[in-house]
């Protein structure tokens, strides 16, 4: 439910936790504070400081769009897989995951070899030669199927239906930041020459969705999500396959869901039709499934949306960072975590101190996330990790 309303700018704000750092919720009063923006700002348990807008927020403006309020990674989100599995042997996970990583490109990798064209998104027109997805297109056809770094992750998890899932965090790779700095570029000129009266420092330049380069970024943007989906359904096909011939077992897949929480969306809120920017938030429709994951060493959750028109049918898209990187770094005992995982029995990725900002005390309780926002959506199935692959 709703813990605070903060009424600093010229619309409130609304957020699901009452721990908000001073670095995210100075990001949120700028928010408020833009003169197209819509009825409120949404603040989800998970929020964190971003660039431009917190991560973990939901953001409506009238006819307006916000390169920073959709993010670098375009279409960043999440894959989930159940499998017929009911068990798997811990020395077939040490094998699944040897594989993985010699399958999967993980940190900056990329393949050595174009993947299939039939997996590249169709823009919606003809691709046209001033658009920069058409100038990236060949590139990025070598990074689709590959992991990326930060906090993208692969998981195998057992679920609390039974079952054993897949789960897959990652988005648009290289691409989705190109076309994310090229059209915040794009927008400071055009603003400058405007005279738009919000400080360059908030880092919120805009686009109208009327003129042709606010078109061409909505184009572009489309073009990164269907990247993004593609690029997690590669590696989720490439994935059971190895599962399968290390266990023994084919067709293996029983359910498969996609969610994204890096977006804008043109949608219908309190009787009006507004562009909803979800920077790390997941569209909670009513009765639509959404995955909330916590950290490598806590559990993740398939839930239902329960449609409130108060987040703008939102939820949160993780438990949320609780130290910087950073910080985490430099604060966590890389035995200690390191400990915590291996009393889990889980094979985990931290491997040199470089890797704490993944570690599980650098995020937030992902329980106290998910019991702040219940309603928000419904948790139907736990999902306890058995195997971490990060890059």
């Amino acid at each position: 439910m709703v813990k605070l309303v903060i009424k600093k700018g010229k619309i409130p704000i609304k957020s699901w936790t009452e721990k908000i750092e001073e670095g995210a919720l100075r990001q949120a009063i700028n928010l408020s504070n833009l003169p197209f923006a819509f009825k409120h700002v949404a603040i989800m348990p998970d929020v964190h400081e971003g660039f431009g807008m917190p991560i973990g927020a939901i953001l409506a403006l009238k006819d307006t769009v916000i390169p920073n309020a959709v993010g670098v990674d375009i279409g960043c989100g999440m894959h989930a897989v159940k499998l017929n599995l009911q068990e798997i042997k811990r020395n077939h996970l040490s094998a699944i995951v040897k594989l993985i990583r010699g399958t999967i490109p993980l940190g900056f990798e990329k393949h050595k070899t174009k993947q299939s064209s039939n997996y590249m998104p169709r823009a919606k027109s003809k691709i046209s030669k001033s658009l920069l997805i058409h100038k990236l297109y060949d590139e990025a056809q070598y990074s689709l199927g590959t992991l990326g770094g930060g906090n993208h992750f692969i998981e195998i998890q057992k679920g609390s239906d039974g079952y054993i899932w897949v789960m897959i965090h990652s988005g648009s790779r290289n691409l989705g930041k190109q076309v994310a700095d090229h059209y915040n570029k794009i927008a400071k000129n055009l603003n400058e020459r405007q005279k738009y009266p919000i400080p360059p420092s908030w880092e919120l330049s805009y686009l109208k969705t009327d003129k042709s380069e606010g078109e061409m970024y909505l184009e572009e943007m489309n073009f990164c999500i269907q990247f993004a989906k593609s690029n997690r359904t590669l590696m989720a096909e490439r994935i059971v396959s190895i599962i399968e011939t290390v266990i023994g077992k084919k067709d293996l897949v029983l359910k498969e869901y996609d969610v994204i929480h890096n977006y804008a969306a043109l949608e219908k809120h309190f009787g009006e039709k507004v562009w909803v920017h979800r920077k790390g938030a997941t569209r909670a429709f009513s009765g639509e499934i959404g995955i909330i994951p916590g950290s490598q060493g806590s559990k993740s959750y398939i839930v239902e949306g329960l449609g409130n028109e108060e987040s703008f049918k939102s939820s949160s898209h993780g438990a949320g960072r609780l130290l910087s990187r950073h910080k985490a770094r430099k604060s966590l005992s890389l035995k200690e975590e390191t400990k915590k995982l291996e009393d889990m029995g889980i094979i985990h990725s931290l491997r040199s101190k470089r890797d704490l900002d993944e570690a599980p005390s650098a995020y937030k309780d992902i329980n106290e996330v998910i019991q702040n926002q219940l309603d928000l959506i419904k948790p139907l199935i736990e999902l306890k990790p058995l195997a971490v692959v990060k890059g």
